[in-house]
């Protein structure tokens, strides 16, 4: 018996798909801004003069970075709240998750840029008379950044597809939306070939704009 293709089965549960839409870009906004910042705090680490604070740093990226994802979320969610005798609902778990380990990859970002950034740039603001935060915040670190703008993006793009993994922890994002419609429907054709292209026509663009901005910034 073969499998036909119903066209309706999208457009009769589009609300429904849309409310994981929603849910899935609050979960990527705030994990973007939590791991910007957060990637920047450990590249300072990794950066640090203090050998303590730079082996925090590199210890913390190297286990984050080198332990699935998928474990991190189930982690945060289910063993953190028996470590610490807490509650933390899905939704949170997921951002802290999300966050902690796109930080770990910020943060080989940031690097990157502080190492990029030439020498005799501080040297020079330590001879006009700036301090050492002075010549990091003000010289330093806008350089850094700016060349750090595309991974940046890059890892925006990833978070995106990453925030899928929130639907094994019942995080109702567009994943979690079409396995709980393809539950009841019983169309997974239908829905995941929508989800897909959701997923595709919401990261393609954002892919093909940072490769543009990447080529920009190699001719300048």
């Amino acid at each position: 018996m073969s499998y036909q293709f119903r066209w309706d089965v999208i457009p009769n549960n589009l609300d429904f798909i849309l409310s994981g839409l929603s849910q899935t870009l609050f979960i990527c906004a705030w994990t973007l801004v939590l791991s910007v910042l957060g990637g920047l705090a450990i590249a300072m680490m990794d950066t640090s003069r203090h050998r303590a604070l730079r082996w925090l740093g590199l210890g913390f990226g190297e286990i984050i970075r080198n332990t699935p994802i998928l474990v991190q979320i189930l982690w945060v969610y289910y063993v953190l709240p028996m470590a610490f005798n807490i509650s933390i609902d899905a939704l949170p778990a997921a951002i802290i998750a999300l966050s902690v380990y796109s930080s770990a990859f910020m943060a080989e970002a940031y690097r990157a840029g502080l190492q990029g950034v030439p020498a005799g740039q501080a040297e020079a603001a330590r001879v006009l008379g700036f301090n050492r935060w002075h010549t990091f915040s003000r010289i330093v670190l806008p350089q850094a950044v700016r060349l750090t703008l595309p991974a940046i993006a890059a890892n925006f793009v990833q978070l995106i597809k990453y925030s899928s993994l929130a639907s094994v922890i019942s995080v109702s994002e567009i994943t979690r939306r079409g396995m709980e419609l393809s539950a009841s429907a019983f169309r997974p054709l239908e829905i995941f070939t929508f989800i897909a292209v959701m997923y595709f026509c919401i990261c393609w663009p954002l892919a093909m704009a940072i490769r543009i901005w990447e080529r920009r910034l190699s001719r300048q």
